[in-house]
């Protein structure tokens, strides 16, 4: 199925956005207009996914992606992905130098490694690991094979084996638990 990505606003000026929650988790999130927003849509126009997003407030060339929901039924179809990775270059466009991500759970750490993004070893306040493009830790350098460098990536995922899991994060984390990072996604918008 294709689907469409558009960039709704940049902060401070986002529009209000309203979502679902029966559908979409962090529903309630996007109704702040201080936040830049970004949605995916399927082919009868419906809104599929959604990102937020603002300016770091301590260095105007970072934008921290804030929530990423993707409407509960279509999870695992590469939505997610294609929306951070259409978000990344509008902001690069934009004249944004590097964009950070906190995560919480090994789901959407995966999709943000298959966008380009790397694990910096920080984590915030509420345990989410902090994620950054470009990649910290191998300056954009990637394999011929498109992967970046195991080490870190699989530090996340220690970092997640440590916590309380749904069986499925648990099935997860265990079908990687010798491998690398995903190869990036060839995509264009």
């Amino acid at each position: 199925m294709a689907y469409e990505y558009e960039l709704l606003g940049w902060p401070p000026d986002g529009p209000k956005l309203r979502l679902d929650h029966e559908r979409f988790s962090y529903a309630g999130k996007f109704v702040m207009t201080n936040t830049g927003k970004a949605v995916a849509r399927d082919e009868n126009g419906t809104i599929v996914a959604a990102v937020a997003f603002n300016e770091d407030r301590t260095d105007e060339s970072t934008l921290w992606l804030r929530y990423v929901t993707v409407e509960r039924k279509r999870r695992g179809e590469g939505i997610g992905p294609a929306l951070l990775e259409h978000v990344r270059e509008r902001a690069l466009e934009r004249g944004y130098d590097r964009l950070r991500i906190a995560v919480n759970n090994p789901f959407a750490y995966e999709a943000c490694y298959r966008v380009g993004f790397g694990y910096t070893g920080e984590t915030t306040g509420i345990a989410e690991l902090v994620l950054e493009y470009p990649d910290p830790n191998g300056d954009g350098e990637r394999g011929d094979d498109g992967t970046v460098p195991a080490e870190a990536y699989r530090a996340g995922l220690a970092a997640f084996r440590e916590r309380d899991l749904s069986e499925a994060e648990e099935r997860f984390l265990e079908s990687r638990r010798n491998g690398g990072p995903p190869a990036t996604a060839d995509r264009t918008d």
